[in-house]
């Protein structure tokens, strides 16, 4: 009944809010360089926002806000980070008064070893305190409840750019890894809190967020075909990484009246949750190049829901978008009640009937105030306002039966209701705004099948705090093609074998490193199987340079399901010839 209550007014929000192909506004992700100004200030850009209660702690919540979009793992000598000139803050508002009541603030500092070196790591880092590690950022964390701050951290570290790790395969390497045990160092790098089972964790992950934009780029295709419902994407932000903030805190330190197991229907089990970033209202360039900030703290980036700033408001709209406060969201209401995207939506795909253009009061319910008998409180219906909504009265549901489609497919703990790391809310907005929620015809053939054919992240999700995926390393990164050089020789030469190299590491557990060789351009197929010959995943499916290029199997199967230990065969297929190798797969 829960589902059925809620459907129609669902579709609207997330029509809006995803309508996301269009010609002119589309964007590189959730929120990856979603306006002019923002655009040019990266470490300041909240590309994505999370907020679940994590199966393994059911009793916490865990809000999740990360910046800097399209991180180039390789990006030295001086590599991302968070800006020590920009305060980064989680908001909650547990009223309904379109206010944050509860702030999470994190403020960072950079610490230079050695100054004479151009070097962030003068040599192997096995500890977050290690001298070698040369280039370190610390943070604060203060919690502020209606304007009055209760504590405030001691300086915590964070966690370094993956610089290098354990996983060359390159003949000619000869020499110590930067960072042998990254894993160690991200584990290191998740703290306690001043308060009662909190844990906090900051530094580089990889991209969570998952699209292919490439495909959306080039006048909206669907690869390799409509209605993408079949796999076959390319996740333009695979192999990138971003800077994460994930915090947990007991779902009672966030309730309006403080309690830790509220039940679904209570009013008090729902939250409101945004993230900001913010500068100094005044930036003065001194004379030795350094700059300093004045004045009032001015927000520069805001986000809650996904895919809102970068496809509903028009350009001229959104720079004061992100300047602006959820209190006044008013002011843009009339980009809800008539989308501009709609219509546009509608003479892109074969949908079944126009989708409404105009008079779209049912956007208003979901948008800004909530779905009803979801996510909605009594307050909200008088007091609109964009906010990622989150009822934390609906127990999780176990990490590895999570559905990608969240509520519009019955999984009523995933989005709209919050937001996990596995939620695929651009194949719900495709379906949604194809109208699969307004039951036949709507519902059925073309319209319920539409995705981007990108339906799970390039990383495997943890199932443990901070949830996040490792971020992609700087030696081993998947942007470059290695090519050889002839003797003597300016000259690129294409690889002189072609096939498969033996995938490494193996046996291994739970991803390995596939590198190929292609003679010349050609369409590639890469495809994995099971001893008894049937297809588990399929990897590559499009034409490429020439080159030496690698992918990785995360031992994902096509679903998005872990396969089994065992042994598994790689296939390469191009026109100049097939190719195939043994792995093995053990857990």
């Amino acid at each position: 009944m829960l589902k059925k209550k809620f459907l129609y007014s669902l579709f609207g929000v997330l029509a809006v809010c995803t309508a996301l192909f269009s010609l002119s506004q589309w964007t590189d992700a959730s929120s990856h360089r979603e306006a002019p100004i923002i655009s040019t200030d990266p470490v300041a850009d909240n590309t994505d926002v999370y907020a679940f209660r994590p199966a393994d702690d059911p009793g916490m919540v865990c809000l999740i806000a990360c910046y800097n979009p399209l991180e180039e793992p390789a990006g030295g000598p001086n590599f991302h980070k968070f800006g020590t000139d920009v305060l980064y803050e989680i908001k909650i508002d547990n009223v309904g008064d379109r206010i944050d009541h509860i702030s999470y603030q994190f403020e960072f500092t950079d610490i230079v070893g050695n100054g004479n070196t151009f070097l962030y790591n003068t040599g192997e880092v096995s500890t977050l305190g290690d001298p070698d590690l040369n280039v370190k950022q610390t943070y604060t964390v203060k919690r502020v409840v209606n304007g009055v701050t209760e504590w405030t951290s001691s300086p915590l570290p964070v966690t370094p750019n993956y610089v290098g790790g354990n996983s060359h395969n390159d003949p000619n390497y000869a020499g110590p890894s930067s960072m042998p045990n990254y894993a160690g160092l991200m584990s290191e790098g998740v703290r306690d809190l001043p308060s009662s089972g909190g844990k906090v964790f900051a530094g580089p992950t990889d991209d969570p967020f998952f699209v292919d934009l490439g495909a959306a780029f080039d006048l909206l295709k669907i690869r390799p075909g409509a209605p993408g419902n079949g796999g076959g994407g390319k996740d333009a932000l695979a192999g990138y990484n971003v800077h994460s903030i994930s915090i947990k805190v007991p779902i009672a330190q966030v309730t309006r009246n403080g309690s830790p197991n509220p039940n679904q229907n209570d009013s008090n089990a729902i939250v409101g949750v945004w993230a900001t970033a913010s500068r100094k209202a005044t930036t003065v360039i001194n004379s030795n190049g350094t700059r300093t900030g004045s004045g009032n703290w001015v927000g520069v980036s805001r986000l809650g829901m996904p895919l809102v700033n970068e496809v509903v408001l028009p350009l001229s709209q959104k720079d004061k978008w992100n300047a602006s406060k959820p209190v006044d969201d008013v002011q843009f209401l009339n980009y809800v009640t008539s989308p501009e995207l709609a219509g546009i939506i509608n003479s892109l795909y074969p949908v079944t009937d126009d989708i409404p253009t105009t008079n779209r009061t049912d956007l208003v319910a979901v948008f800004l105030t909530g779905v009803p008998g979801l996510t909605q409180r009594p307050q909200d219906t008088r007091t609109p306002s964009e906010q990622l909504r989150i009822n934390l009265g609906i127990p999780p549901v176990a990490f590895e039966n999570e559905n990608r489609l969240g509520v519009i497919d019955g999984d009523v703990a995933g989005f709209p209701n919050g937001r996990r790391l596995k939620d695929d809310v651009i194949d719900i907005a495709l379906r949604v705004v194809g109208g699969v929620l307004l039951g036949p015809p709507f519902s059925t053939g073309i319209n319920a099948q539409l995705g981007d054919a990108v339906q799970r992240n390039d990383k495997s999700f943890a199932s443990a705090f901070p949830y996040l995926a490792i971020p992609s390393e700087g030696y081993e990164n998947s942007h470059g093609t290695i090519v050889s050089i002839a003797a003597n020789s300016n000259q690129n030469i294409n690889p002189e074998k072609f096939g498969l190299i033996q995938n490494y590491p193996n046996p291994f557990n739970p991803s390995t490193n596939i590198k190929y060789n292609l003679l010349k351009a050609d369409n590639v197929d890469i495809r994995i199987y099971d001893i008894l010959g049937k297809e588990v995943r399929t990897l590559v499916s499009e034409k490429l340079a020439p080159g030496e290029r690698v992918v990785v199997w995360d031992g994902m199967n096509n679903n998005g399901v872990a396969v089994a230990s065992g042994t598994y065969f790689v296939k390469l297929v191009t026109s100049s010839g097939v190719d195939s190798k043994k792995m093995l797969l053990l857990k």
